[in-house]
């Protein structure tokens, strides 16, 4: 093989040294390091390929976009602390408090989701409408006077002794419930 360079006083340093380095990679590259770097420069040309792309120009150009916005105003921490927050109660989750999760999830949505309560959520529902109806009715006076009128009405004072059974009956249970050990 023979050595194309001209003489050292023609070459200038630094070209020289490039050419030294150039010759050093080429003696100690093997054949397995070829071959994985040009493997990797033709991944590297495929994502070129690919950003060229618009439709991936334009993601890439809104998703960094986004994330400068989300930097500014703190979201951006914000997404990555959730993120370790999961991450770290995923890791310390094991399979029985996923298990008892579950079934504690199961156990509400058979005690709440039953016929019964979903009757009491309607009428509850359909009573407020109705009140807010009646209480919008123009005309009703106020004062000393409307509050005797209204207090002397039957209906009014059914519905004082029902409120006044409903919550000294609450009152009565709540004693009873805080007394009781909690269920698990």
């Amino acid at each position: 093989m023979t050595d194309l360079t001209p003489p050292a006083a023609v070459v200038p340093p630094a070209v020289k040294e490039l050419a030294d380095v150039a010759q050093g990679l080429k003696n100690a590259l093997a054949d397995s390091m070829v071959e994985r770097l040009a493997s990797t420069a033709g991944n590297t040309l495929e994502i070129v390929d690919k950003l060229n792309d618009p439709d991936v120009r334009d993601g890439l150009a809104a998703l960094l976009d986004g994330l400068a916005s989300m930097h500014r105003n703190g979201a951006l921490q914000t997404l990555i602390d959730t993120v370790q927050l999961i991450h770290a109660a995923r890791r310390a989750a094991n399979d029985s408090m996923v298990e008892r999760a579950f079934l504690f999830i199961e156990h509400m949505m058979n005690n709440l989701a039953t016929e019964d309560l979903a009757t009491l959520a309607h009428e509850a529902k359909a009573a407020m409408e109705d009140a807010i109806d009646q209480c919008n009715i123009p005309g009703t006076g106020g004062g000393l006077i409307g509050t005797l009128k209204m207090i002397s009405n039957p209906e009014t004072q059914e519905a004082l002794r029902f409120m006044l059974a409903f919550s000294c009956s609450l009152r009565k249970r709540a004693v009873v419930i805080a007394k009781s050990p909690p269920a698990l």
